[in-house]
């Protein structure tokens, strides 16, 4: 079968493209944005990727095509889906066609949640391959124990970052309602996606009905101090329940705890400690979220130690992208303030006293609405310096990061945000760059000026 998926170079729609491969199928693809890492992936498994939706695809790369399968970054008025849409070929949006094609026989592990989706997916996925499971997996993110953000086994068990987001134009459920898990984490529910969901309630009943498909033998890994979560759940469990927090959170306590230092309870009883080079402790919780799940398909819960241990993370999660002039940068995901805040507080617990320059691109939908502005300056009170770039928005962000006073700079030009960055660094720094896009290259023109001062 000929698949032309529309999209092809998010995460998500990459990452099925790269399944469908494997499964037999042949694949090309389009897309208006192209750039690493996904790009660099598609070309290495040898698909074709057409730059842009112009209809000739129709009479060209895609003439005989059997299925077309829709990103959700399509939209009424794209000249190709409209092509589509009159000459009556078929088409399917991305979640569907993964579940018709592959999740429907499988083990799924879902793992749901504003922040921490692809972290933890990528650490599951990591414990199930230590525990010789081979699992097959679709991470929104290239997990660096595996260097693919998705591959098709045989194995019974398939890994799936279940974002909330929506399915496509001609279906505005939430991707992760067609995966049908068996085991589900919820990592945490904040209010995203302003372009998506009106409030915090609509995003809850998304998680609700994500609830609703866990069968009854099924098990819901939850974090326990999680108000909105709770929420959710109070509304109807059909499903085994075990939740996950601090140690040091008061009252009766979750089945799953960790303390500062690493320390695993379950049920109060000790299990082990983990030990791994991922900063922060939300990433303790993805860890533990994790361990949790593994533990739900049979992995003892010190194999799963022993393989976070090992555990090497993922790109653009706190990744380092180089060292010059003694200043270290890094690239990270981050774009809400929550996970921005959890960011910079993992960069100055491994870093101590040292300074970070936070670098900050506000890119994604929420952002750009300035749905968030008020958190922002809060987000960033621990970095010593920040500078952001306002290129993409329409809010004041000066405005927005005053509270920061000198220690905020905002710019409109990329050349002129990384001069500032450049004048700024000195040895011993940690410049922690923020974007969930390309971000202009940043990462190499700071490196690359670094190493010629």
């Amino acid at each position: 079968m000929h698949l032309h998926i529309l999209g092809i170079c998010g995460t998500f729609m990459g990452g099925i493209a790269a399944i469908a491969q494997r499964a037999g199928h042949r694949v090309t693809g389009c897309d208006a944005n192209v750039y690493p890492p996904m790009s660099t992936q598609l070309s290495a498994l040898g698909i074709g990727l057409t730059e842009g939706f112009d209809a000739a695809q129709l009479d060209g790369v895609a003439r005989d095509a059997d299925v077309f399968v829709v990103g959700n970054v399509v939209s009424r008025g794209n000249p190709l889906m409209e092509a589509i849409l009159d000459s009556g070929r078929p088409y399917i949006s991305g979640p569907q066609w993964l579940y018709e094609q592959v999740l429907r026989n499988k083990w799924v592990l879902a793992v749901a949640g504003t922040h921490g989706k692809t972290t933890t997916s990528a650490m599951l996925a990591a414990i199930l391959e230590t525990a010789g499971l081979a699992p097959g997996f679709l991470i929104g993110g290239v997990p660096l124990d595996f260097d693919a953000s998705a591959r098709l086994t045989d194995s019974t068990f398939f890994v799936i970052e279940a974002d909330e987001y929506d399915t496509a134009f001609f279906d505005k459920r939430s991707k992760f309602v067609h995966y049908r898990p068996r085991t589900a984490i919820l990592n945490n529910l904040e209010y995203d996606h302003a372009d998506i969901f009106a409030d915090l309630g609509a995003i809850e009943t998304q998680f609700h009905h994500l609830v609703r498909s866990v069968p009854r033998s099924g098990r819901l890994i939850v974090n326990g101090g999680d108000e909105s979560l709770a929420r959710v759940l109070a509304r109807g469990v059909w499903s085994e329940v075990e939740r996950f927090d601090f140690r040091d959170v008061p009252g009766t306590g979750p089945d799953w705890r960790i303390d500062a230092d690493g320390a695993v309870e379950l049920g109060g009883a000790p299990q082990g400690a983990l030990r791994f080079d991922q900063p922060g402790r939300h990433n303790q919780l993805n860890a533990l979220a994790a361990i949790a799940a593994a533990r739900h398909v049979g992995v003892p819960v010190a194999q799963s130690l022993e393989a976070l241990a090992r555990f090497k993370g993922v790109k653009r999660r706190m990744e380092v992208r180089g060292s010059a002039g003694g200043v270290t940068v890094y690239d990270d995901f981050a774009h809400h303030p929550t996970a921005i805040a959890t960011t910079v507080d993992g960069l100055r617990r491994r870093v101590g006293r040292a300074r970070i320059l936070a670098v900050l691109e506000p890119r994604s939908n929420t952002m750009r609405l300035g749905m968030m502005k008020a958190a922002l300056p809060g987000s960033l009170a621990q970095a010593d310096r920040v500078f952001c770039y306002a290129g993409n928005v329409n809010w004041d962000v000066a405005e927005a990061l005053a509270p920061l006073g000198a220690r905020a700079e905002v710019y409109l030009e990329l050349d002129a945000l990384a001069d500032a960055v450049l004048r700024e660094a000195r040895e011993g720094d940690h410049v922690l760059v923020m974007s969930n896009g390309g971000f202009g290259g940043v990462h190499d023109k700071l490196l690359q000026g670094l190493a010629e001062r």
